[in-house]
């Protein structure tokens, strides 16, 4: 006796056509609640291509996002989709867990040359397939090594939404109702140049900033016991697009040198040229004891990796498993992303393209005085939005409008650009576009962002 019938159909030139709505009520009948990005971009996407998108009803979207920028060489590059279809007409398997092969050998090769002094200290782990679970490795490790348990994080910093990494994250809100945290993470104030935590502000600050760090770790009677790591960002994404000043980490790794203490440096969303270096820590000159890498290093696919100093590789075999740590599609598509990243200099190219999109940013604040602070490296930029009519504080920073933040994001994607917020209040727009982004493309972005200020009713002055 034959049962009901489900009808799956074919994946195919179809499938590309519809109704954005339709599409998003299915979703929100097929998903749970946690689902994001579908709210902020009520968009079904059918194809893509570099920086532009285009959604089923055949709208095209400037894409300033290019998932969280994990795609560094934007959408369907061809050198990636090569990449796929050799692993996949090769007779290579496609789950390997972490069984050696030739295209491993080749990706662990290219990447480790890529880490500091041509990667010759370090060796790899290949983790779980996210940001996080490489996160939870790191600190795992950390405290082996050292045999102590706390964990200093910096405010405003993100490292994922599991357990320990969660833990070591500013935001506050993921964890309401959360019991159980891991215990001794000690949050300390991040540098932030257009609001600093001391109340400070400009060199002044990051030099208390910088001291106060330096006496909590050398202070008997701080109240904090010796950390087994220190976890921070170069450049905070999720908290706002917030370079740490080379100072300031330059005396971190120091006091961390001399306590004994393992530097974390999560590379997770500024590493493989965002900033305008292949990692953000080169800014300032120094060398992390782990370095937490995902997003680009998988060219677009789920791959997260640790860069960890030899003499702190003290797992035992099979200590930190993972049984999709072997994705060899991925290590197929971040080879040919390295490639194309380190052979075309895209570190420099972007540098510079950063450096002239914030000056006409800044110009634009000329005229739209919302726009109260433009900060980032390379393709990864913060527009912090403000309210102008209302008082500065004695550092000279207008209060955050986030609710104009979110109507800006909404102006935008009706004008056909896709960006993220960040922040505190989710004040602050962030661009992480592809890092081959044209400086053509770069002009319709500011186009389209000035079309998205009038939009918000945004008088320029």
């Amino acid at each position: 006796m034959m049962t009901d019938k489900v009808r799956i159909d074919t994946f195919g030139a179809n499938s590309f056509n519809g109704n954005n709505d339709a599409f998003l009520a299915r979703q929100a009948e097929f998903e749970s609640n946690v689902r994001s990005y579908p709210r902020k971009l009520p968009l079904a996407i059918a194809k893509a291509n570099g920086v532009w998108i285009t959604d089923v009803e055949n709208k095209q979207y400037l894409d300033c996002l290019a998932g969280a920028g994990t795609l560094a060489l934007g959408h369907n590059h061809p050198d990636v989709l090569q990449s796929i279809q050799n692993v996949i007409t090769s007779g290579l398997p496609l789950h390997t867990l972490d069984l050696t092969t030739p295209l491993k050998d080749q990706f662990s090769e290219s990447l480790l040359s890529l880490l500091p002094g041509q990667g010759k200290e370090y060796c790899l782990q290949f983790t779980g397939p996210s940001g996080a679970d490489a996160v939870e490795a790191a600190l795992k490790l950390a405290k082996k090594v050292t045999g102590r348990t706390g964990v200093i994080s910096f405010s405003g910093g993100y490292h994922g939404m599991t357990h320990g990494a969660l833990a070591v994250t500013g935001n506050l809100s993921p964890k309401e109702a959360v019991n159980g945290m891991m215990p001794e993470v000690q949050f300390m104030p991040y540098p932030h140049q257009y609001r600093c935590p001391l109340g400070i502000g400009g060199e002044a600050g990051v030099k208390a900033l910088t001291y106060y760090f330096d006496n909590l770790i050398n202070d008997v009677e701080s109240g904090v016991r010796k950390p087994a790591a220190v976890i921070l960002e170069a450049v905070q994404g999720e908290g706002g697009v917030n370079p740490a000043p080379a100072e300031w980490l330059q005396r971190i790794r120091k006091v961390t040198q001399e306590h004994g203490i393992l530097l974390i440096l999560d590379e997770v969303q500024a590493g493989f040229a965002r900033t305008g270096k292949f990692f953000a820590f080169e800014h300032a000159g120094i060398e992390p004891d782990i370095i937490v890498m995902s997003k680009a290093v998988g060219g677009g696919l789920p791959l997260a990796v640790l860069g960890i100093k030899k003499q702190f590789d003290a797992w035992s075999p099979g200590h930190h498993t993972g049984t999709f740590r072997g994705n060899q599609l991925a290590m197929a598509t971040g080879l040919a992303t390295l490639k194309v990243l380190t052979e075309q200099n895209i570190a420099g190219k972007v540098a510079e393209q950063g450096e002239w999109l914030k000056a006409q940013l800044n110009q634009m604040a000329k005229r739209f005085p919302v726009i109260g602070h433009v900060r980032g490296l390379g393709m990864m930029i913060g527009i912090e939005i403000v309210k102008p009519d209302e008082a500065a504080d004695h550092m000279g920073s207008l209060p955050a409008d986030g609710e104009l933040s979110a109507l800006l994001q909404k102006k935008c994607f009706e004008a056909g650009l896709i960006l993220e917020r960040g922040g505190r209040h989710g004040a602050v727009l962030r661009l992480l576009p592809s890092l081959l982004i044209t400086n053509d493309e770069l002009a319709v972005f500011l186009d389209k962002f000035e079309q998205a200020l009038i939009g918000a009713g945004v008088k320029p002055v």
